[in-house]
Parts: C-alpha cells; sequence; structure tokens
C-alpha cells in the first residue's frame, strides 16, 4: 500500500486533527462496542442487544454460566454466527491502512470479534483485553480451543500460534466441535466456556502486559479512541498514558463520555463515518520513508 496516496479532507472539524509529521510516526488506537455496531454487531448497552428478551449484561457472567451454562453457550453460539455474517466496516479498513503506515502501531480493542483482523491488521499488533469470541476455554484448566472456522483466519498465525502455545488446539464446530449443549474439557472433563472475559472477571494478564510494555517504551504521537463508552477506568489510564508528551488525544464518538474531558481533539461522529477522514488527513502528514 502507498501510505503517502491518501485524500485531504477539508472543511470539518476533522481539519484540526492533523499533526506535525514528527508526532505521528507511534500510534495508539482503542475500540469499543461502537465500532462493532456498525456492522451490524449489536451492543451489550444498546436495546438491540437483547436476546430472547434477556439482558446481555446478565448473560455474559461466571453466575449465569453456572446458573445455566447451556443457555449461555446458546446466546454465544448465535453470537458467533452473526459476526461471521458480518464484514468489516469502513473504520476497520481505515484503522488497518494507519497501521501499516505508523512507525509503531498497536490497537486495543474491547470487541471479541474478528472484524480488525478481517480488516487485514496483524494479530502481532492488536490486543483483545476482552478476549476471543472464537476460543473456548475449560473452566477449570484453561485448556483452550480454537474455531479453525472463523473468517480468513491467517495460516501463518495459526502455525505460530499453535507453535507457540501447544494447549491450543483448533477445531470445527461442523466437525466434532460443541454446536449442541455445553462442551467438556479433554484434559479434566471440566466445563468448556467461550474464552472472553466476562463481566466481574479480571483482565488477561497476557493481553494487559502486552499494552503495558507498548506504553512503557515510549509515548505515542497520536492515540485514537473510537466507539467506546470509557466506562472502564484502564481505557482512560492508557489512553492518558500514551499521549502523556504532548501526543494528540481523539476522541471518535457521538455522545460524550467520561475521555472526553481529556482529548485534546472530539469528533461527532460514528467511527465508520469519521476514521477513514480522519486516518486519510494523519497518514498524509507521516514522514515518507
Amino acid at each position: 500500500m502507498n501510505c503517502h496516496n491518501a485524500r485531504n479532507s477539508a472543511g470539518t472539524d476533522l481539519e484540526i486533527a492533523a499533526v506535525y509529521r514528527s508526532y505521528v510516526v507511534r500510534v495508539l488506537v482503542i475500540t469499543g462496542a461502537g465500532v462493532s455496531a456498525e456492522s451490524g454487531i449489536p451492543t451489550f448497552r444498546g436495546k438491540d442487544g437483547y436476546w430472547r428478551n434477556l439482558d446481555p449484561i446478565k448473560l455474559a457472567t461466571p453466575e449465569a454460566f453456572a446458573r445455566d451454562p447451556d443457555l449461555v453457550w446458546q446466546w454465544y453460539r448465535e453470537r458467533r454466527q452473526r459476526i461471521r455474517d458480518a464484514q468489516p466496516n469502513a473504520a476497520h479498513e481505515a484503522i488497518a491502512k494507519l497501521a501499516q503506515c505508523a512507525g509503531e502501531f498497536l490497537l486495543v480493542t474491547q470487541n471479541v470479534d474478528d472484524l480488525h483482523e478481517r480488516a487485514g491488521l496483524a494479530k502481532a499488533e492488536m490486543v483483545q483485553i476482552h478476549g476471543d469470541i472464537f476460543k473456548t476455554r475449560c473452566s477449570r484448566c484453561h485448556w483452550r480451543a480454537e474455531l479453525c472456522n472463523a473468517h480468513t483466519r491467517d495460516d501463518r498465525d495459526k502455525s505460530g500460534l499453535a507453535g507457540a502455545r501447544p494447549s491450543i488446539i483448533e477445531f470445527s464446530e461442523q466437525d466434532g466441535g460443541p454446536e449442541n449443549g455445553v462442551p467438556r474439557c479433554t484434559k479434566c472433563d471440566a466445563l468448556m466456556r467461550p474464552g472472553v472475559v466476562w463481566f466481574g472477571e479480571p483482565l488477561p494478564l497476557h493481553e494487559t502486559e502486552r499494552v503495558e510494555s507498548y506504553l512503557q517504551r515510549d509515548s505515542c504521537g497520536v492515540v485514537i479512541v473510537a466507539g467506546t463508552t470509557a466506562t472502564f477506568g484502564y481505557i482512560i489510564d492508557w489512553a492518558l498514558r500514551a499521549s502523556r508528551r504532548g501526543g494528540e488525544l481523539i476522541e471518535v464518538n457521538p455522545e460524550k463520555t467520561p475521555l472526553s474531558r481529556f482529548a485534546t481533539r472530539l469528533v461527532r461522529e460514528p467511527a465508520a463515518v469519521a476514521l477513514p477522514r480522519l486516518i486519510d488527513r494523519l497518514v498524509a502528514q507521516l514522514p515518507k520513508t
């Protein structure tokens, strides 16, 4: 991709989001459910997120799984299928473009789907801080399995994952996978659960360490926070630490959030509308190599 063949946008408040060339080498992007919602994936907090008149916030908990694991699995299987049927939107594609052009780049996403990956973002440049819906893990011994029929899983990522973490295997829901009922661990016979972080659970240590390592190495010239309500303190903490040395902190969200008062730029538009223009503008500022 030619990272400098970007169109300039003018005449909107996105003009002020352009930054100096020397500031755009290191980038952090944080995305939330609002980004995937524009691909038709319901958010937990919106009215369209209800499933069979059940509040998803009450399904995505350890307590709900202990009470009715079959019901929880039914919901996650339907959610997996909805994700398979969805397509990455313009926001996902713009973020993947920025990743290819930045000197250093990390995406931290609260989304458990694979839409960023399917838009072309390498897994090495992405942290799914709330887990991956296409993974399944044991509720007791943490043995894992990964669906091999998720959209466009890169073969190199698969082989690297299998080689680095032999506790993870791949299987198909159509070929012996847990397409019905509650799957059990082949190691200890405990119930298997979706590989996501439920409400009330801590963030995965390995993923938070990746974020911390990126933040500790240096600050960022540009931080973009898009499609998240920023109700979790770690989102604000990471955004502020990343922009601590005068970097741009750009919030893209139609609504005001707890992060808004800290942002240097506010873009009150949906991510799929704002990010393509904004990122074209940022890419145009990158030093040519």
